[in-house]
């Protein structure tokens, strides 16, 4: 379902080559920058099939966030090349591009919109998603008055509308309190249920473990490790964390 063959993605970091004012003067006409090549994936192959959970676990930096990132076709990779037979609904930064000025119906529009829904088809999720939300009460109540777990909730509420076959999910589970992160997991065993192919980043290695048939472990953007989730977990424990 999801194939990655030898994705490379390199970012240019800016570091000013000039620090006083005489050196800014006298240094008009040259490049006030110079770049330092930082390679956040290095030549990172794997795939996933059809129904497969399958995990990503890695510390900050390793490159597991540009991965989905690039899968879901925000970044183009700089080398290398992926296909994903189906369409996909990226679960990355939720409530991204909220108007706190606006309504939550308002919000649930346009980011319904933005996730490629017609009107009528958000017409007839509407009463689902504030149901999910737990926020029936304040459909028309501007977005920056409710708390910002109310926030989260409406967020992830809207994300799980997709009907795509694949998913894309960085650490969405850990949202709201204890008893809608209870309603997110098992809306994520229904996922499962239901065939639905997952790519699933999280540091949580007991969510990993829960969930997923099989796991990578990524440090230094290339993928280090890949196993059934118990020993991807103990490998990244005690090779990458040392603990």
């Amino acid at each position: 379902m999801i194939a990655v063959q030898n994705i490379t993605k390199e970012f240019a970091i800016p570091h000013e080559k000039t620090k006083t004012l005489f050196h800014k003067l006298t240094s008009v006409f040259r490049p006030a920058y110079e770049y330092e090549k930082l390679f956040a994936l290095r030549n990172v192959s794997f795939h996933v099939e059809g129904g497969e959970f399958v995990g990503v676990i890695g510390r900050n930096g390793s490159g597991k966030t540009t991965l989905l990132r690039i899968l879901a076709g925000i970044y183009y990779p700089t080398s290398g090349s992926y296909t994903i037979n189906g369409e996909i609904s990226p679960f990355l930064d939720i409530g991204v591009g909220f108007q706190g000025d606006f309504s939550c119906r308002d919000n649930i529009y346009i980011s319904g919109a933005l996730l490629g829904f017609s009107r009528r088809e958000i017409d007839s999720r509407f009463k689902q998603i504030m149901e999910f939300a737990e926020l029936e009460r304040f459909a028309d109540a501007k977005l920056e008055k409710l708390s910002t777990g109310m926030r989260v909730r409406l967020a992830f509420a809207i994300a799980i509308i997709s009907d795509a076959p694949v998913l894309l999910v960085d650490e969405v589970l850990a949202v709201g309190d204890t008893l809608f992160q209870q309603k997110c997991r098992r809306e994520f065993w229904k996922f499962k249920a239901s065939g639905k192919t997952v790519l699933f980043v999280s540091h949580d290695a007991a969510t990993i473990n829960e969930y997923c048939d099989r796991a990578l472990v990524m440090e230094g953007g290339q993928v280090v490790h890949e196993s059934d989730p118990g020993q991807a977990i103990s490998y990244y424990e005690k090779t990458i964390l040392r603990l």
